[in-house]
């Protein structure tokens, strides 16, 4: 037997399919062609639509709304799908859309927080460990790396590529690529430093970060052309596979960095 608790005044579709030990609470709505994942506690008045699936040990706070169809006036009524990795818990009033024809999924990765309200818009790639504070608001397309926070009312402008361990402060507005390691802040966003005690609680030693000040300073406080930057940053990244990591970053940004 699955053990699964459901309240008397939910509805589930006959096409959805529930793993082991799920729960779900008064008056939720959870359509046809729905997967939740075993240990999976659904909260009140939230409603799961059609072609989301959900990982195990994931919690769902009341009154959000996963898997809903775009907010994109392109969106032609396709089968698009959005994913939801294990352990992972979404607070109350989050809304998540489901993706388009461009990459037919948005998908959360593993071991996420969102908090409340926050909403995630289609397309959008949200990779683990990932922390979005209260309100956080991402537009389409925005690829979020593992170990990411944002600060609460950050707003990210769609195609916004944000790179590990990277750390927005509150209400920062994000309208250009952010590299690996880096604090921001401020409307527009901008750089404010290496993410340090995020990188130490990860495990990072002195010389690492110290190895990382080095390119920060290269990018940031020379006041060098970038194209200049990467050249000194070559040879710092032989040796460290931090700044490889950084300039990468650099070399594939499609929107330009946070300067």
């Amino acid at each position: 037997m699955n053990n699964n608790s459901i309240h008397h005044t939910a509805i589930i579709s006959t096409n959805s399919i529930l793993g082991k030990n799920v729960s779900i609470g008064p008056y939720c709505i959870i359509e046809g062609d729905v997967i939740i994942g075993d240990n999976t506690k659904i909260d009140s008045h939230t409603i799961i639509k059609k072609y989301t699936t959900i990982g195990n040990n994931c919690e769902i706070f009341s009154h959000c709304v996963i898997g809903e169809i775009p907010q994109d006036k392109k969106y032609e009524g396709e089968k698009t799908n959005l994913s939801i990795g294990n352990n992972t818990v979404i607070r109350e009033f989050c809304t998540l859309n489901r993706g388009t024809k461009e990459s037919k999924i948005t998908k959360i990765g593993n071991d996420c927080l969102l908090m409340a309200y926050v909403h995630v818009g289609h397309d959008c790639i949200i990779k683990n460990d990932i922390i979005l504070a209260n309100g956080v608001q991402l537009g389409g397309h925005v690829i979020i790396d593992d170990y990411v926070t944002l600060g609460g009312f950050t707003g990210v402008h769609q195609f916004c590529t944000l790179g590990k361990y990277c750390f927005s402060a509150i209400s920062s507005v994000i309208v250009k690529d952010i590299p690996p390691f880096l604090i921001v802040s401020g409307n527009t966003a901008k750089p404010g430093g290496l993410n340090r005690v995020g990188l130490e609680r990860h495990g990072m030693n002195k010389d690492r970060l110290n190895t990382l000040r080095k390119a920060y300073k290269i990018v940031y406080r020379e006041g060098i052309l970038l194209k200049d930057a990467l050249e000194k940053l070559d040879t710092l990244a032989a040796d460290s596979e931090d700044v490889a990591l950084f300039l990468k970053f650099i070399k594939s940004s499609k929107r330009g960095i946070v300067r």
